[in-house]
């Protein structure tokens, strides 16, 4: 990971941040609330300076999603961190395709491959350039696991101290992967929200007003990482945009910034014209979204978590009703999994893709089983998968059913007497 230190300062297209509800506007800094109704704040950019972002200045820019910085709010100075995080591989999956009855090509996004395995690299790397930016000393994050590892890891190539509070029932491995930077790692009794409520009570204390926190005061700049999710989806395939796509939902921003980015591309003239569907995937453990959705709601009512699918264990999802709004904007649809079922769609992709996912990506295979199974997806439209995490994050959803076909003794015979010869 590399701190770019010499080249030239460009303006950046953020114009202010802007209110989702009311639309009131704010100059750019550590803000992430409303102050007239306390809705959350976006990015708002200059669409003049979008307009001049061209394929050719996209295709000289490195191999990351810094490729895309004159799309984002930060990253034109000297402050920009770059791990590599990005262009992660666009695998057709024919046989993924053939076994769900899709006549059209299926897609699998598969972001395991960026450096700390999960697509929680791209907001990081958006968010600790935007603190080193602002003047934070200090990075911190409340996180379900995934976040956890790459803020620790990012924190550490840069030199930069860390603080990361996770539910203390997490995944083994994922507290081993953030540990071993050697930060300061936070255990909490509680869930992820009652993780969230600590960081954001935290985040007004005295003692932290040199820590920026990735998902609450840096928030803004944070989620606007996930929009290269889409802006590389569309070069991928050639600078156009795939009929449709089926994330996973957490808090939901991930979902609704990929709708963004292809929003963005469209004005922008990256990308022609077209219209595309939106899906979303919960786990039955944890389906706030899912269940507004199915009722007809716009309000989403929080839920305890539950479930193997502890990366989206976000019982009260802030970016839900925005999630919905996407979903139901497109024409796209929203369902929910069993634990069975995610752990069914981790094999289903590992065995037509060679994806190996862990239980998030699980979560999305096993839903767009269910919406051909329904009849709520076309299955002759192109579609995107996104798989945001590495299965051996997970591992242990799985391990019982992951097993030796046979164990024999290193002979001929053995191989006869157990069918294989």
């Amino acid at each position: 990971m590399t701190v770019v230190a010499d080249r030239q300062t460009l303006p950046s297209p953020a114009s202010a941040l802007v209110c989702r509800n009311c639309g009131a506007e704010y100059p750019l800094g550590p803000q992430h609330a409303c102050f007239e109704c306390f809705g959350p704040l976006e990015i708002g950019y200059d669409a003049a300076a979008l307009a001049r972002v061209s394929h050719e200045q996209i295709a000289a820019g490195p191999h990351s999603l810094w490729r895309y910085a004159g799309l984002l709010p930060v990253g034109q100075s000297a402050a920009r961190v770059d791990s590599g995080t990005g262009m992660t591989p666009l695998i057709r999956a024919d046989r993924l395709a053939d076994e769900l009855g899709f006549t059209a090509p299926v897609w699998v996004k598969d972001d395991s491959a960026n450096p700390t395995h999960s697509f929680k690299d791209r907001v990081v790397s958006v968010a600790i350039t935007a603190a080193r930016e602002l003047g934070f000393e200090r990075i911190a994050c409340a996180s379900t696991g995934n976040l956890a590892n790459s803020v620790a890891a990012h924190a550490a190539r840069v030199g930069m101290p860390s603080i990361v509070f996770v539910p203390a029932d997490l995944e083994p491995a994922k507290i081993i992967q953030t540990a071993v930077y050697g930060g300061t790692l936070i255990g909490v009794e509680g869930s992820y929200d009652d993780v969230n409520r600590l960081c954001s009570q935290l985040a007004e204390e005295d003692s932290f007003e040199n820590t920026g926190f990735v998902n609450i005061n840096v928030r803004p700049y944070y989620a606007e990482g996930s929009k290269t999710l889409g802006y590389e989806v569309a070069e991928q395939l050639g600078w156009r945009l795939p009929g449709q796509y089926v994330a996973p939902m957490a808090s939901g921003s991930m979902l609704t910034k990929i709708h963004k980015a292809f929003k963005e591309l469209v004005s922008s003239g990256l990308a022609p014209a077209s219209s595309w569907k939106v899906y979303g995937a919960q786990s039955a453990g944890c389906a706030p979204i899912a269940t507004a959705f199915t009722a007809g709601r716009d309000v989403v009512t929080p839920v305890k978590p539950t479930g193997i699918a502890k990366s989206l264990h976000i019982g009260n999802p802030a970016d839900g009703p925005y999630a919905l709004d996407a979903v139901r904007s497109t024409g796209g649809s929203i369902a929910e999994v069993t634990d069975d079922e995610v752990r069914d769609g981790i094999r289903l992709l590992a065995r037509t893709a060679g994806v190996f996912a862990e239980t998030a990506g699980g979560v999305t295979t096993a839903v767009l089983k269910k919406l051909v199974e329904q009849g709520a997806i076309d299955t002759s439209v192109e579609t995107v998968l996104y798989n945001t995490g590495d299965g051996l994050k997970t591992i242990d959803a799985i391990s019982a059913g992951a097993l030796p076909t046979a164990v024999i003794p290193p002979t001929l015979r053995g191989m006869r007497e157990a069918g294989l010869l």
